[in-house]
């Protein structure tokens, strides 16, 4: 049986190809967190240790996107904290002058969230954590979600309540 977790992951796949077309050539990036997107800032080509199926973000973006931000005690947002490894932090963090960079790709590895990739739209989605989609699991019910057309208009899946929906995803495994 597969993680319902895996299934919304593919279903964003899917409806990444909504997103602007034209971000990946004019550099910008689109992050889906909690089902909001973000542009944030590509990262400085001298930053060492970046592969480029993972997304580093300026701690500001980090915040901005994800509601996350870097404390002492890890990173953290409300009363959530999750300890980054001391023995890895370069895996996490990077310095380009005077702006810190994080591996937000990194983060997602290390609390278990599910992470689709979409080169070719420079877009990221992050599904929920695990301990999230357990409350899916039990629910059966989608998430609400909003994403842009190809003309930039919003559309949600509670817009459709009441009406057939067919979502088609796909999965490599």
């Amino acid at each position: 049986m597969h993680k319902p977790g895996f299934f919304i992951c593919a279903v964003f796949l899917g409806l990444l190809v909504t997103v602007n077309p034209h971000n990946a050539s004019a550099g910008n990036r689109v992050v889906i967190y909690d089902d909001v997107a973000t542009e944030v800032a590509p990262p400085p080509t001298t930053l060492t240790g970046v592969k480029s199926s993972d997304l580093w973000v300026t701690l500001a973006d980090l915040t901005r996107a994800t509601r996350f931000e870097l404390k002492p005690q890890g990173v953290c947002r409300e009363q959530l904290c999750f300890p980054l490894p001391k023995k890895r932090k370069a895996e996490f963090l990077g310095k380009e002058g005077a702006v810190t960079w994080f591996n937000l790709s990194e983060f997602a590895r290390l609390v278990h969230q599910p992470v689709a990739f979409d080169a070719g739209q420079s877009s990221w989605y992050f599904g929920p954590r695990s301990e999230v989609q357990n409350g899916f699991q039990t629910s059966l019910q989608a998430p609400t979600f909003t994403l842009p057309d190809m003309n930039g208009k919003m559309h949600s899946l509670a817009d459709f309540r009441g009406k057939k929906v067919v979502i088609v995803t796909w999965a490599s495994w």
